[in-house]
């Protein structure tokens, strides 16, 4: 009950045209990239879609650098650590982008 409270709560401060991370995954629109950063796999994917992973990637590069930062190792190195970590976590049937810099659908 008190999750349905907080949940309604926080709705009203949420977009009504906002894409969920979630969602554009499993519509194929972005995919995780071994870089550690989102691509985008369509494009043609809504504008939206593109927004998301801007906005997404600049988060992941702030939060790469206070790790690389506190750590003393280069960011390039953190992001790939993470990039391994998403992609390991992505659920088959979304995309992820092979060595090869092709998308292809985990399996």
């Amino acid at each position: 009950m008190a999750a349905v409270a907080v949940a309604l709560l926080l709705a009203p401060s949420l977009p009504a045209w906002a894409l969920s991370l979630a969602e554009a995954k499993a519509k194929g629109w972005v995919g995780e990239r071994a870089d550690g950063y989102l691509g985008l796999v369509d494009p043609n994917a809504p504008a939206a879609a593109k927004a998301l992973v801007q906005e997404v990637n600049a988060k992941r590069r702030k939060a790469y650098e206070a790790i690389a930062e506190k750590n003393g190792v280069p960011v390039e190195a953190v992001a790939a650590i993470a990039g391994e970590k998403a992609i390991a976590k992505t659920p088959s049937g979304q995309y992820v982008m092979g060595p090869d810099g092709k998308w292809r659908r985990k399996e």
